[in-house]
């Protein structure tokens, strides 16, 4: 049995450092220098602001 967890937790270990390395700059939290309302997607922003 902890063998079996042992071997869960290196897989999950692996996974997560192969995701860091495809996505590196996923972090970026986007605002909109008008009102400060985070940005999703492309668009302009909820309060006409070209974001």
């Amino acid at each position: 049995m902890v063998k079996v967890v042992t071997l869960f937790l290196i897989g999950m270990l692996v996974l997560a450092l192969f995701g860091r390395l495809r996505m590196p700059g996923r972090h970026r939290k986007a605002r909109c220098p008008s009102c400060g309302r985070p940005l999703i997607g492309p668009g302009p922003c909820g309060c006409g602001a070209r974001g």
